[in-house]
């Protein structure tokens, strides 16, 4: 018997962060549930490629688009469940167990965000994120998605955005979301980079205006202002 489990990853220079990514999905392979990895990458000009490679991927070299990647990965992934992480995410010891038991389930499923190196503020953005999933049905792509190749195609797949594809994907599988039990750990370095406060305040205004109506390539510019 096949594998059930397809795990996508986009990439962009994330060499540093796919070394402490890949590790944690071992479990899956231990576990039979990993039937392959697939690294999507938009153009790096570090070791991302070959640190995927190494690690036994199928690397797919693309556009820089987060959206155009994901769906490029989830169109050619042969698992009867994909596995959408990004690149500086890890998935907490034993996530294994609680992946199996929601395969086979109608709905797709994600993790409970926290944040690498804890603190007030990281608690406060991670709590945020965790209510806002729970109350509103928005995961963001931070917080991975499990979800199974039927309902996938069922809603269309992620939509080419080069930013807000996780969102347009939340709002398409509205009713069909379900917290996991299991914690995903990710990068503060853009948080620590630009300020807790600041970075928070503009991604949620940027989430606001897309869901207002805005286009997903004029905020793609605001968004690349650092």
């Amino acid at each position: 018997m096949r594998a059930p489990m397809s795990v996508v990853i986009p990439t962009l220079n994330a060499e540093a962060a796919l070394a402490v990514c890949l590790p944690g999905l071992f479990e899956g392979v231990q576990a039979g549930m990993i039937r392959e990895l697939i690294v999507v990458d938009g153009g790096s000009d570090d070791g991302t490629v070959v640190l995927a490679q190494d690690a036994g991927a199928t690397v797919i070299e693309t556009k820089p688009s987060r959206g155009a990647q994901l769906r490029r990965g989830c169109d050619v992934a042969k698992g009867e469940w994909l596995l959408v992480l990004h690149a500086d995410s890890c998935l907490q010891d034993g996530w294994t167990n609680i992946v199996q038991a929601h395969l086979g389930q109608h709905r797709a499923g994600f993790f409970k965000l926290r944040f690498e190196g804890g603190g007030v503020m990281a608690a406060m953005v991670s709590g945020w994120a965790n209510l806002r999933s729970r109350v509103f049905g928005l995961p963001f792509g931070d917080q991975g998605l499990l979800i199974s190749r039927k309902l996938y195609e069922d809603v269309g797949g992620y939509p080419e955005f080069a930013v807000m594809e996780d969102v347009a994907m939340a709002r398409a599988l509205s009713g069909c979301l379900v917290a996991l039990d299991c914690r995903i750990t990710t990068s503060a370095e853009r948080y620590h980079e630009q300020g807790w406060l600041r970075r928070g305040a503009r991604n949620m205004l940027l989430q606001l205006r897309f869901l207002a109506g805005a286009s997903p390539e004029k905020l793609a510019r605001v968004y690349r202002k650092r």
